[in-house]
């Protein structure tokens, strides 16, 4: 199931492929966006985030795509990228592929494909967009924990034994005991395996 929020970004300079593609997508009930260039596409999703995925030309004048792939890449977006290519551009679409695209389609190509491959990006964006998520919460709950409750989460995430803990930070087992409890109640963590995960989840 993907985000209803997400969209198909598309790139391409050629104004015939922008509108096909956008049709095509349309067609399907999914939202879509067209750019007639790397750079009003990087302007766009530097004042709106996007959530979905980008079907990008690699040969364009101006910043090409693979330039844009390279920015995105630096910029660790999380954005499912296609790249589109003409026959004579697969070894530069492999290269893209290196930089982080998901997938590449030669021209021409059956819609039907195109389609599948997209559904198949965005199902891989709703997953980032969850774990990103997962992360945010994880790292508010860390926020609201005191100093010494980080110590004793730290030692625990360790796998310590209370004695040990205990020992090391001059405490009783008593008291370690009560820290346990109390990250365990404000990180909502369901047993110690499942705390164990959400810490590693953000590190």
């Amino acid at each position: 199931m993907t985000d209803s929020a997400q969209k198909v970004y598309i790139v391409d300079d050629d104004a015939a492929v922008r509108d096909a593609l956008a049709y095509l997508l349309r067609s399907v009930n999914q939202a879509v966006a067209v750019f007639e260039s790397a750079q009003t596409f990087l302007d766009h999703c530097a004042h709106v985030p996007c959530h979905g995925c980008l079907v990008l030309d690699i040969r364009m004048p101006g910043m090409s795509g693979m330039e844009l792939l390279q920015r995105l890449c630096e910029q660790d977006t999380a954005l499912p990228v296609i790249v589109i290519t003409g026959h004579g551009d697969v070894p530069m679409a492999v290269e893209a592929m290196k930089l982080g695209a998901v997938d590449f389609l030669q021209k021409p190509f059956r819609d039907q494909v195109l389609l599948e491959r997209i559904q198949q990006a965005l199902e891989q964006a709703a997953v980032q967009q969850q774990a990103l998520r997962d992360q945010e919460i994880i790292h508010q709950r860390l926020g609201e924990l005191t100093p010494r409750e980080r110590q004793v989460l730290t030692a625990v995430v360790e796998g310590k034994a209370n004695k040990v803990i205990a020992s090391e930070l001059s405490l009783s087992q008593r008291t370690v005991e009560i820290h346990r409890s109390r990250i365990m109640g404000k990180m909502q963590a369901q047993s110690l395996a499942n705390l164990v995960q959400m810490v590693m989840q953000v590190r």
